[in-house]
């Protein structure tokens, strides 16, 4: 596990962009404490060359996935490899055996494990570093699966936005004609898992029918929002209620990766200092609208366009008397044109661009 963990510090060790990951929080996610494994089964391996680590590569079948979309569905992850092709064939063919004798049919991934955690390889902006719960990639290493007859399957965009933005006059007025419906707040803290349960009912109908959904569980968000608590203000949470009922939420995070590139990885002995002391002073610059929703009955309308535009300007003045300039909206599904329209009406702009690939293996 040991090697599995730190084999990425070896091959991005001449990677200005890349920031490495905590290796506690690598070892907990790996480790049976992570609830995606209340659903999901996985298996890893390491590629050796002269007894020296070169590659790596997962396989898991998620049960909840597999309700959603076909029992012969399954994943891969968690992939880097050195520049060569046979290190790369010998990793998938690995994964894709021990898929096939799970009775798996079609393959997509990278998931890591699951679409509701990082995914997809890096394909266009690899010369900025990746935000926090956002991967990196080698240039490498989209042909490498390709080469293995793996073919696109989706690709997913990161925005970039300065937060000076200013909505169009349109949009305002969007706004203004629903504002004696829409009453906008922050994360009321004191209620926080009662909180957590509404912002993680509002995830799920609100993604519902988008490509890959599954749902996120209770225990699967509440891990998630026990991470972040310590980090997040309480109005980087911003939920929307329409008469009363909670209708839209947005999740702005501040960018841990700026102190995680400073520590190397590493919160003992004094890593957990710096970061404690850099999110009390307020000293992230950048940040991350990471959960975003908006209920399904009000998605195409009128009112579910100012209740996206609410959420996103409460987000922005947050960012703003936090200190931050700028933030990346991510990941937004490619063909996801309703959320892209707003985005690009809000002055932001694609600069990364991830792409999950598909295999369909031979039928026995």
């Amino acid at each position: 596990m040991a090697a599995f963990i730190d084999l990425p510090w070896r091959l991005y060790a001449d990677d200005p962009a890349w920031v490495p990951p905590l290796r506690l929080e690598r070892r907990m996610h790996f480790s049976r404490l992570n609830p995606c494994f209340e659903h999901a089964e996985w298996r890893a391996w390491l590629a050796y060359r002269d007894g020296r680590p070169v590659g790596r590569i997962s396989a898991q079948v998620d049960e909840l996935h597999r309700q959603h979309h076909g029992e012969h569905t399954g994943h891969f992850g968690l992939f880097e490899s050195i520049d060569d092709a046979g290190v790369a064939a010998a990793l998938t063919q690995a994964a894709e055996e021990w898929l096939a004798d799970h009775k798996t049919r079609h393959i997509t991934g990278p998931f890591n494990f699951s679409i509701n955690q990082d995914c997809g390889v890096l394909v266009d902006g690899f010369d900025t570093p990746p935000v926090v719960m956002m991967p990196h990639s080698l240039p490498w290493y989209g042909p490498l699966l390709e080469e293995q007859g793996y073919s696109p399957a989706k690709d997913l965009l990161a925005y970039w936005i300065d937060v000076d933005f200013e909505s169009p006059p349109a949009m305002r007025e969007v706004v203004r004609r629903f504002r004696d419906r829409v009453n906008l707040r922050p994360l009321r803290r004191k209620q926080f898992k009662e909180e957590l349960e509404s912002l993680r009912d509002i995830f799920n109908d609100a993604w519902s029918r988008n490509w890959g959904f599954i749902p996120f569980t209770e225990a699967e968000f509440a891990d998630v929002g026990t991470s972040l608590r310590l980090f997040l203000p309480d109005d980087f949470i911003q939920i929307a209620e329409v008469d009363g009922e909670p209708a839209s939420f947005i999740v702005l995070l501040p960018n841990l990766n700026e102190i995680f590139g400073d520590i190397g990885g590493k919160l003992l002995p004094f890593g957990w200092l710096r970061l404690i002391r850099r999110t009390m002073r307020r000293e992230f610059r950048t940040g991350r609208v990471a959960l975003m929703g908006v209920r399904r009955k009000y998605q195409g309308t009128p009112l579910g366009l100012a209740l996206a535009l609410q959420v996103c300007d409460a987000a922005r003045d947050a960012a703003v008397e936090y200190g931050m300039k700028a933030v990346e909206m991510s990941w937004i599904l490619e063909d996801n044109k309703p959320m892209r329209s707003i985005l690009e009406h809000l002055q932001s702009r694609i600069y990364k661009r991830y792409r999950l690939y598909e295999k369909t293996l031979p039928a026995n």
